[in-house]
C-alpha cells in the first residue's frame, strides 16, 4: 500500500497543474477549434458545418499580416537577445552585491501598465514630441520626417516591453553559472573570448533557449504595440483576429486565424529546439 502511495505521489502532485491547464486551456481551444469549423453569423447564430475552408480563406486574406508578424518577432527576439545577453552577463559576474538593485531596475517599467508604457513611445516618437522636436528646430532633421506608423516604431516599442522576457532566464542561467570554471579556463590559458565562447556560452544556453521562447511568442501575436506606434503598413496578425473578433464579429475566421497561428508557432518552437538541440541543453542544466 505505501508502494502504491508513494508511485501515485507525483501524479497527485501533479494534478491540480493539470486540472488548471485543463480547464482553462484544454477546454477553450477545443471550443474555440469548433468554432472555427462553423459557419453563421451573430443573428441566426452559427452551425457545425465542419467548414475547413475558413482556414485557407483567412490564409489568403491576410498572409501579408502574418508573415509581417513572424519577421517582427525574429528582429525584435533577436535584438533582445542582444541587448540582454551583454546586461544579464555584466548583473550575473560584475554587479556583486547590487544585482537585486538592478534587477529590479529592470522589472520597474512592469509596475506601470503595458499600454502606459507603449503610449510612452507614442509621445517620445511623435513628430513634434521631446526627440523629433528638437532635432527638427535645429534643423538636424526634415519637417516632414517621422517615426510613428513605422515598422521601426513598432520594433522599437515590442523590443522595450518585451526585454525584461529576454533578461530574466539569461540572468538565472548566467548567474548559476560557477565562477571557478571561467578561473579553470584562464589557467588553461584561455582568454576571456575563449573562455566565454567554451565555457560561459554553452552553459548559458538553457537561458538562452528559455528566453528566446518566452519573448518571441507573445512578440508574434501582439497587437498593442502595432496600433498605437504602427499604421496601417504595420499590422500585425494581433490586429486583425482583434478587430474579426471585437468588431466584424467575425468569429470562425478570427478563431481559425488564431489556430493557424498557433499551429505555426509550435512548428518554429520545435524546428528551433530542434537546432538548437534541447536534448544537450537539457543535459547541460541537468548537469550543473
Amino acid at each position: 500500500m505505501r508502494s502504491l502511495r508513494s508511485r501515485l505521489a507525483p501524479y497527485w502532485l501533479a494534478l491540480p497543474g493539470g486540472m488548471w491547464l485543463a480547464i482553462f486551456f484544454v477546454v477553450p481551444m477545443f471550443f474555440m477549434l469548433s468554432l472555427s469549423l462553423q459557419t453563421g453569423d451573430t443573428l441566426n447564430g452559427y452551425q457545425q458545418t465542419f467548414h475547413w475552408s475558413t482556414y485557407s480563406d483567412v490564409l489568403s486574406g491576410y498572409h501579408v499580416q502574418f508573415v509581417r508578424s513572424i519577421i517582427y518577432a525574429v528582429i525584435v527576439t533577436s535584438l533582445a537577445l542582444l541587448i540582454s545577453y551583454p546586461m544579464a552577463y555584466w548583473i550575473a559576474f560584475r554587479a556583486g552585491r547590487h544585482k537585486s538593485t538592478f534587477l529590479f531596475l529592470i522589472l520597474l517599467p512592469f509596475f506601470v501598465s503595458f499600454v502606459i508604457r507603449t503610449l510612452s513611445w507614442q509621445f517620445i516618437l511623435a513628430d513634434n514630441g521631446i526627440v523629433m522636436g528638437p532635432l527638427k528646430d535645429l534643423h538636424l532633421l526634415p519637417q516632414d520626417f517621422h517615426v510613428l506608423a513605422t515598422s521601426f516604431a513598432v520594433i522599437c516599442g515590442l523590443t522595450y516591453n518585451f526585454l525584461p522576457f529576454m533578461v530574466l532566464p539569461l540572468y538565472v542561467s548566467l548567474e548559476r553559472i560557477d565562477h571557478r570554471l571561467v578561473e579553470a579556463a584562464h589557467d588553461l590559458y584561455a582568454g576571456r573570448f575563449a573562455a566565454f565562447r567554451r565555457v560561459v556560452l554553452p552553459l548559458s544556453l538553457p537561458g538562452v533557449f528559455a528566453g528566446v521562447l518566452i519573448t518571441f511568442v507573445p512578440v508574434a501575436s501582439d497587437y498593442v504595440n502595432a496600433t498605437i506606434l504602427g499604421g496601417t503598413h504595420t499590422t500585425m496578425i494581433g490586429n486583425i483576429v482583434q478587430t474579426l473578433y471585437l468588431t466584424n464579429n467575425d468569429y470562425p475566421a478570427a478563431s481559425a486565424l488564431s489556430f493557424t497561428l498557433m499551429g505555426a508557432l509550435l512548428l518554429g518552437i520545435f524546428a528551433y529546439a530542434r537546432a538548437l538541440g534541447t536534448e544537450d541543453v537539457m543535459q547541460t542544466a541537468a548537469a550543473r
